[in-house]
């Protein structure tokens, strides 16, 4: 059940720092904006690296946080009607890849999504570090079982000696439940781990929070209100805090649960508003690589 919460007003977003306004007057941009259109430019968006032939994006964090509800989510969005492709509670490395058209027209979006084990408080429980690290790198192929007490060897038929520039990872995107009172210290202590190699490597990262619904009753009245909730911009600086992640790279978005029906047009815009910046994202990111492979 969702918190009592006030709503943020013009005076509030006028005496906050600029980051702070900056992200929490999101509404007025993402909120308003076509479907139609957001579709069309992830629709027609196709990678300049001629040695990446899609976008790959890793999506990890906490277990309970939603990764696997997220990618159903961004692909019901993206087909435009209820799908359910990714299996919960996945412990395998699987690469999901959305249709987009249908017979003869069938084809798939040129970007992609890497669902692994979720993050556990324990060292012997849930995906490890140094797993996620092997995949930025793209040292995991695909069907690899996560081993919650010892990490893939280089000797393992599912390591990847000599991975391709489209093997590896083009955004790191951390999940985050906005309904958890707090996440465990040993937890961020992995996903520092995590983004600290992803920094080395210079690989974007993007935080998401999620159940935002379940944080605010104003959210669960109307979704319109996600940037407008105090109780959300106070989550959002504790995540802020907690993972290094600046505020200008934390969305917010509602995940299908499975009992919907049919699409929320408010929902598609959070979700395709978000997936509009990975790709934006990622494709900075794959356009460095080029510029370095060719000395520029």
């Amino acid at each position: 059940i969702g918190n009592h919460d006030s709503i943020i007003t013009s005076n509030d977003l006028l005496n906050m720092n600029s980051s702070l306004n900056c992200f929490f007057s999101n509404d007025m941009i993402c909120l308003s904006r076509n479907n139609a259109e957001l579709l069309k430019e992830l629709t027609e968006y196709a990678p300049l690296n001629e040695d990446v032939r899609h976008l790959r994006m890793l999506v990890y964090g906490p277990v309970g946080a939603g990764k696997s509800s997220f990618i159903n989510s961004m692909t019901s969005a993206l087909r435009g009607r209820m799908a359910i492709p990714a299996a919960v509670n996945n412990t395998q490395y699987k690469t999901h890849r959305i249709r987009k058209g249908r017979g003869q027209d069938r084809s798939y979006f040129p970007f992609v999504f890497n669902d692994i084990m979720g993050l556990e408080s324990d060292k012997n429980e849930g995906v490890r570090a140094d797993d996620i690290k092997l995949a930025m790198k793209g040292h995991v192929k695909e069907g690899y079982k996560f081993n919650p007490v010892s990490p893939l060897s280089t000797s393992d038929m599912y390591y990847n000696s000599n991975p391709r520039p489209d093997d590896k990872i083009h955004v790191l995107v951390l999940l985050l439940s906005a309904n958890c009172p707090e996440t465990d210290t040993d937890v961020i202590q992995k996903m520092k781990a995590v983004r600290e190699t992803a920094r080395d490597l210079k690989i974007p990262q993007i935080a998401i929070g999620t159940h935002i619904d379940e944080l605010c009753d104003e959210i669960e009245k109307d979704v319109k209100n996600v940037y407008k909730s105090k109780s959300l911009k106070r989550k959002m600086e504790l995540f802020s805090q907690e993972v290094g992640i600046p505020l200008n790279c934390i969305m917010a978005v509602k995940n299908y649960s499975g009992g919907e029906m049919k699409n929320n047009p408010d929902m598609d815009t959070l979700i395709l508003t978000a997936l509009k910046y990975m790709v934006n994202f990622g494709d900075d990111f794959i356009e460095e690589m080029s510029n370095t492979a060719n000395g520029i």
